[in-house]
């Protein structure tokens, strides 16, 4: 049997994650036709935790509409979250 190496478990574990991620969040909302409340408060959270990029490449959704939320609400995210 081959061993797997370290790399390949975290990259695994990652993808993991990002898929239980997306899962959740879809979950929200069933229907997929508008975005609800609570999909709009999971991305804005997670936008400020790991950026609007990051989020939009894990969520799936514009960049733009990510920052106009923001915008909307008053929040500014950092280009590099820590």
């Amino acid at each position: 049997m081959k061993k797997i190496e370290t790399r390949e478990l975290v990259r695994m574990w990652i993808e993991a994650e990002n898929r239980r991620q997306l899962s959740y969040f879809t979950s929200l909302n069933p229907t997929g036709s508008h975005y609800t409340s609570e999909q709009i408060e999971f991305v804005i959270e997670k936008a400020k935790s790991i950026g609007i990029r990051a989020t939009s490449r894990l969520l799936q959704i514009p960049r733009r509409t990510i920052q106009r939320w923001l915008r909307a609400k008053g929040i500014r995210v950092k280009r590099c979250p820590n």
